[in-house]
């Protein structure tokens, strides 16, 4: 089996603003000025949503790819809700993360609704950061 790391560094900045690298690639995250940030960016949560947007589109290209389907193009629409009270911590007993998590997926190819159904069923099925969020991966978070 083959296994690939994936690595990247995130350092803070001045206020909330973050500056992430992911090999020669750089992005900053923040949060919006009404919540004390610089909104130089995108916050962590829609750096999720866009993690599985992006990578519900990449696999689509490659499914289409691999089984010569005739996709044109693919928009994801995703929306997550969570209770904020978590995070700020004014409440425990509730999940600080995501309560829900939907991505509609549009896709303009020459198929059957059945035929769309089904190709995004299988990506899904094959989307790495989509099995991340439908099953529970072990994180650890401890001093360095």
């Amino acid at each position: 089996m083959p296994e690939k790391k994936v690595s990247v560094t995130v350092e803070q900045k001045s206020g909330f603003r973050t500056e992430c690298e992911a090999g020669r690639h750089r992005i900053v995250i923040d949060q919006p000025a009404a919540a004390g940030g610089s909104d130089a960016g995108p916050t962590p949560l829609d750096v999720q949503l866009m993690a599985l947007g992006a990578c519900i589109a990449a696999i689509s290209r490659i499914v289409a790819n691999q089984k010569r389907l005739p996709l044109k193009g693919v928009k994801v629409a995703v929306e997550g809700t969570l209770d904020t009270d978590a995070l700020l911590g004014k409440q425990t007993g509730v999940r600080a993360g995501f309560s829900s998590i939907s991505a509609r997926v549009f896709l303009d190819a020459d198929m059957s609704r059945e035929q769309k159904e089904e190709f995004v069923r299988l990506v899904d099925s094959r989307c790495p950061v989509s099995d991340n969020l439908h099953n529970p991966t072990p994180v650890s978070v401890t001093l360095g």
